[in-house]
């Protein structure tokens, strides 16, 4: 990643929080190696799904941000975390030029029997914008987190290249400890 960032430094409680079950990074930095594995499987309630684990080395520690995708109903829900307790609505778009745009909306938490929808207000909206560069021969990625009345809480922008291995199932270590079957 050639750029992580967070905004205010109020942002850090929750920043901290988002990063016990790999949801969200509390540190910032330039240059920081990575790597996102992406596999398909199914999850224990037969759905295809998608895992999205990226590592980042950071101050020489590894944090993880970790999604699951699942195909329901017709819509695409992105299960944020170790445990899946966020779920989120994802917005797909292919833009003229080949690149995607993906916005989030929808969020909704759940632990056990309790599940509540968030409030926007209280809540990130994400926008990622990703697109193959033919001229570098790698793809390029910007996310923003904003929140309506906060503004900027976390973002980065990088690059990064492809290996395709042969699997045709996540390994363990890249799925989540529970899956989440309310949508």
């Amino acid at each position: 990643m050639h750029e992580i960032r967070r905004g205010p430094w109020w942002t850090l409680p929750f920043l901290y929080l988002g990063a016990v079950r790999n949801i969200l990074l509390p540190d910032v930095g330039r240059d920081v190696p990575f790597t996102i594995s992406n596999y398909p499987y199914r999850d224990p309630h037969g759905r295809e799904t998608v895992t999205f684990v990226r590592e980042y080395l950071l101050r020489g520690r590894t944090r993880r941000f970790d999604a699951t995708m699942v195909l329901h109903d017709g819509r695409v829900v992105d299960y944020l975390g170790t445990h899946q307790h966020l779920a989120v609505d994802l917005d797909l778009q292919v833009q003229d030029d080949g690149s995607l745009r993906l916005t989030t909306h929808g969020q909704r938490f759940y632990e056990g029997p309790v599940g509540f929808r968030f409030p926007l207000l209280l809540s990130g909206e994400a926008r990622l914008h990703e697109w193959f560069d033919d001229d570098a021969q790698e793809f390029r990625v910007d996310l923003q987190v904003r929140n309506r009345l906060l503004g900027f809480l976390f973002g980065y922008r990088g690059t990064f290249t492809c290996e395709f291995p042969d699997a045709d199932d996540a390994p363990e270590r890249l799925r989540p400890v529970r899956h989440e079957l309310r949508t």
